[in-house]
């Protein structure tokens, strides 16, 4: 075995970027991935579950305590996969290290000759005992797929019975079968369609042509309210259908006015050539605009109406099946066994007929059914105010109000076929597993995909949410499309094949809390875990989409229950660990304590279970503070000591939530021993510490190509080595210092270094009291800047690009009533103040000049916004003119204003923004920034002259103006307007 003593793979070196790549690469693979078995939020990439994992592993060979044996058996498996290594222990390590940055590729991951390397490294480092991996909260199963995959045992544990069911499937039933378990399923999907046929042939009726359905795209309505019209206005965010390039669809519409009734919206499907040819959508944050007379309804009216109809998915009919309101359905998209390309049309009185006869069908069904469990879900939603919930405000208050009548009918089939399944219980779960696959695209808050690159039915959960939306697409149960029954079989079918070829070792499934493990001390040699997200993700509020459904196709599962109280219909809420203080334990709020003192308890139950000689790996990715402290405090608090951190990209930056969210680009993976002594700490020698750490892992992740807040949290690991490695850390007098304090000075050392990095040596010596820092502005527009990072850069270059994401953003119900969001770059706050407090720096004292904060984001204004504020009512122009006439008043700055009596206004705001901060009136005082901001306006203006003149003042006066100037330049985005200006300056400045 590996002595204690010996440092891991993990705790010294990793090959960040390499892994990185692979991890993000991920997120593009579809056929035969793991994930394709049923959606879990915030799934953990297997190429850095699997690439950790094995850095957990294996011992370092430059370790004095590292095994021969391990040595000479790593360099001998090795030679076939890399070549031969170097003769020193560096040239092993770096050969393992590389080794493992080539596993973490999705095409290697499957490699037999990857694999017998992977396994036979860790048979040589575990020579007696094969290895048990723990993860505590398991979720979708990316940890312990990784732990088998390598020929470890592994035991996964998760409180959500539906995360327990995929566990269930994916580690324990799959790998228990032969290759046949995908034909099995193959062949029993087939059957269960067949019945399904049978029983919804009139649902879905084929064209005359015999071109089939595929999906059907719908509208919510609402009633215009302006006394001379009272149109029904369909609420749509878009009319594209298509934006392929050889197929561009959309729809367009007519007003029919006939006199003494109200006005009608008339549509037809026609080919764009240009994008302005397509109407704008009827409802934009809320707010609908009648196409018949324009007249906008408001949000609170547009709330109102839908409520009465529990949300607006069905279709409401007279006594003789004709529609009289209520969704109305926009396109038919069909496909023709002769062609390929989809085929879109207006939708007919069969179509609709369709409908009547699905709602009766239902109707009888529901009025027949006499058992406990309702075949229509029932169940509650959570409480209006959950995080990411905003359906019950629209009158949506039981899972089934989520879905149609159709859609509902659809899904009762499909349960009922799984229930009355009388085959292999592997076959059952794995068709289970399908149901929940075709209800993510049978939902009325499914949406149509219509870019260029895919036209289909995109799934409820496009984020970790559950947003309203206004049109949905349903998919056709019983078609061979996205979302249709057969599309799931064929997909899990698919993944069984790949997922057989992976068995390595074996794995036990257990529901249970993570506080409370039925599991022996001292039995794991890796604790590896990624545990809840502090508030980011509702897991058990949003699981509840697919439990309703699971119970109905699976009565009676033992899974499928809350093991805490057996009358809750619902997934475990109580002994859940998030931070939610819309809930109660034992007449306690699930707040910051909660979760801090509950997430102690699980760490502390995993250093129970865990071997003196083991090892453990937290994931975190939040990017709140509250978070990282919460999640930080209960790791020490139970027993641990950080040893290692390693952050990893596991997100697309053009992500939805990389956005102005709480979500990080990068997963920071913390490599933890179990503590094994009682030790006081010396607080002014963690002080002493702490800088040169904290910079040497700055320029390190640096190179690795992390930055901004993405390289801040990374930093915190490694400051938390010094940190925990004590049980308590004292000053001289014996006063403890907590958790949340060093967190504090950490921000500050992070903070003085990224500004001693970007302003250049004279920001050092202003931390000593010295002369030559640049102002508090220039300091926070630094800062600001340097943490947003090249995130920024990338969203910024990629904002152009189209996707349904972006679209269901602009138009999301969370901001209704607010205006159209303003330019200029975001923060959270949390984080601003972070980096500002300690910095000396005033948020307040810049609000409404460079800064705004509004919602508990801070946003950095665009230098256009500043030319009210540096030019007066005169405008740049004026001043520019005054200058050129006499460049003198350059250097005698007579180009700003005076002093403000009142506070100015900020040009070109037509609207005032609600809750935004104003301007503030200047106090005479000019700084380096906004003599920057004024050069960038006149270059903007192109008054080359009066730049010239300004810039050659700025030149005599000293070296602050181009320092700032050549910071903040690299420090844009590429493609902001503020980056081309800076740049386009820096080439007027006089030569030095």
């Amino acid at each position: 075995m590996i002595p204690r003593e010996c440092k891991r793979l993990a705790e010294v070196d990793f090959p960040i970027a390499a892994v990185s790549r692979q991890a993000v690469r991920e997120k593009l693979i579809r056929h035969g991935h793991p994930s394709t078995l049923h959606l879990w939020w915030a799934r953990r990439p297997l190429a850095a579950c699997r690439a950790i994992l094995l850095a957990l592993l294996l011992p370092d060979p430059c370790d004095s305590q590292c095994p021969e044996g391990f040595k000479a058996a790593a360099r001998k498996m090795l030679l076939g996969i890399l070549g031969r290594a170097g003769p020193n222990d560096e040239d092993l390590r770096e050969s393992l290290l590389r080794f493992i940055g080539e596993f973490a590729n999705w095409n290697n991951a499957t490699s037999t000759a990857f694999l017998e390397v992977a396994r036979g490294l860790i048979k040589a480092a575990y020579p007696e005992d094969t290895p048990l991996v723990v993860d505590p909260f398991a979720g979708g199963g990316s940890i312990p797929l990784e732990a088998l995959r390598l020929g470890c045992d592994t035991f996964a544990s998760d409180l959500n019975p539906v995360a327990c069911l995929i566990l269930k499937t994916l580690l324990e039933e799959i790998p228990r079968h032969s290759v046949g378990l995908s034909d099995e399923v193959l062949e029993a999907g087939a059957q269960i369609k067949k019945e399904a046929e049978k029983q919804l042939a009139t649902l879905y009726p084929p064209d005359p042509d015999g071109a089939q359905p595929i999906a059907f795209i719908w509208a919510r309505t609402v009633r215009c309210e302006s006394p001379n019209c009272g149109a029904e206005i369909p609420l749509a965010r878009s009319f594209w259908l298509s934006k392929k390039p050889d197929r561009r669809r959309a729809l367009r519409y007519t007003i029919d006015r006939v006199k003494g009734k109200v006005p009608k919206v008339v549509f037809e499907i026609f080919s764009p050539k240009r994008d302005d040819e397509v109407p704008k959508g009827t409802v934009s944050r809320a707010t609908a605009v009648c196409p018949c007379c324009q007249t906008p309804l408001l949000p609170n009216r547009v709330t109102a109406q839908l409520k009465e109809q529990r949300g607006g998915a069905d279709v409401k009919f007279d006594a003789e099946g004709h529609r009289i309101g209520g969704t109305v359905m926009l396109a038919v998209v069909g496909l023709h066994p002769s062609e390929q390309a989809r085929r879109y049309r207006l939708p007919n009185a069969r179509d609709y007929a369709a409908v009547w006869a699905a709602t009766s069908q239902l109707q009888e069904t529901v009025a027949a059914h006499n058992e406990e469990l309702s075949l229509i879900p029932d169940e509650p939603l959570p409480p209006q105010g959950t995080l990411g919930f905003r359906v019950q405000r629209y009158g949506m208050t039981t899972w089934g109000d989520l879905f149609s009548a159709r859609q509902k009918l659809a899904l009762l089939v499909l349960c009922g076929g799984v229930r009355e399944h009388a085959g292999d219980s592997a076959v059952q779960l794995c068709l289970a597993n399908v149901v929940d696959r075709t209800a993510s695209r049978m939902s009325s808050l499914s949406t149509w995909r219509y870019q260029a690159d895919q036209e289909k039915v995109e799934h409820t959960f496009t984020r970790q949410a559950l947003p309203f939306v206004w049109d949905f697409a349903e998919a056709v149960a019983t078609s061979s499309s996205t979302g249709s029954w057969e599309d799931g079989v064929g997909v899990i079918a698919q993944m069984i094949k790949e997922r057989q070829a992976w068995t390595g070792g074996s794995a036990q499934v257990n529901q249970q809390d993570a506080r409370h493990s039925l599991l022996p001390s001292d039995t794991a040699s890796v604790w590896f875990t990624d545990p809840p997200y502090y508030d980011a993700v509702p897991y058990a509020d949003l699981s509840d989409f697919f439990f309703v459904w699971l119970k109905r196709a699976l009565p009676n599962n033992p899974l499928l229950r809350d093991l805490g109280d057996i009358s809750n219909p619902l997934t475990p809420k109580a002994a859940e660990i998030v931070q939610d203080e819309t809930k109660n334990v034992e007449g306690r709020p699930k707040d910051h304590e909660f979760f801090e003192d509950a997430m102690a308890r699980a760490f502390a139950e995993g250093r129970r279970v865990t071997k003196e000689d083991g090892i453990g790996s937290v994931v975190f990715a939040h990017k709140t503070t509250e978070g990282w402290e919460a999640l930080l405090s209960g790791l020490t608090r139970g027993g641990w000591t950080i040893t290692g951190s390693w952050p990893i990209a596991t997100e697309m930056r053009t992500r939805l939530r990389a956005r102005e969210s709480a979500a990080l680009a990068t997963s920071v993976h913390l490599i933890c021993r179990p503590r094994l002594e009682h030790r006081i700490g010396d607080w002014g020698e963690i002080l002493g510490e702490l800088p040169n750490r904290v910079a040497h892992w700055m320029a390190r992740l640096e190179r690795e190509g992390v930055h901004g807040a993405d390289l801040v949290f990374a930093c915190i690991g490694p400051a938390l080595e010094i940190f925990s490695r004590y049980s308590r850390v004292e000053t001289p007098d014996g006063r403890e210092i907590a958790l949340p304090h060093f967190l504090e000075r950490v921000w500050e050392v992070v903070g003085r270094a990224a500004l001693e990095q970007v302003l250049g040596t004279a920001e050092a010596q202003a931390r000593n009291g010295g002369l030559g820092a640049l102002e508090e502005d220039s300091r926070l527009t630094a800062i600001f800047l340097w943490t947003l990072g090249a995130a920024s850069r990338d969203n910024e270059a990629s904002s152009s690009a189209d996707s349904i994401e972006e679209a269901d953003e602009q138009d999301d119900e969370d901001d209704e009533g607010t205006s159209k969001k303003v330019k200029g770059l975001t923060l959270i706050y949390d984080i601003v103040r972070r980096f500002a407090q300690p910095l000396g720096i005033h948020l307040d004292a810049w609000k409404g000049r460079i800064i705004d904060i509004d919602k508990g984001v801070v946003r950095l204004l665009p230098v256009t916004d500043r030319s009210m504020q540096l030019f007066g009512e005169a405008g740049a122009d004026a001043i520019a003119s005054a200058i050129e006439n006499d460049p003198r008043k350059a250097a005698q700055l007579e180009l700003f204003p005076a002093v403000e009596t009142e506070t100015p206004k900020i040009k070109g705001r037509g609207r005032k923004k609600t809750g935004s901060s104003a301007p503030t009136a200047y106090t005479g005082q000019i700084t380096t920034l906004d003599r920057v901001h004024a050069a960038m306006l006149l270059q903007r203006q192109g008054r080359t002259n009066a730049l010239r003149s300004l810039l050659a003042a700025e030149a005599q006066r000293g070296p602050d103006f181009r320092r700032l100037a050549n910071a903040l330049s690299a420090l844009y985005p590429q493609a902001s307007e503020e980056k081309r200006l800076l740049d386009a300056m820096l080439l007027a400045m006089p030569r030095r």
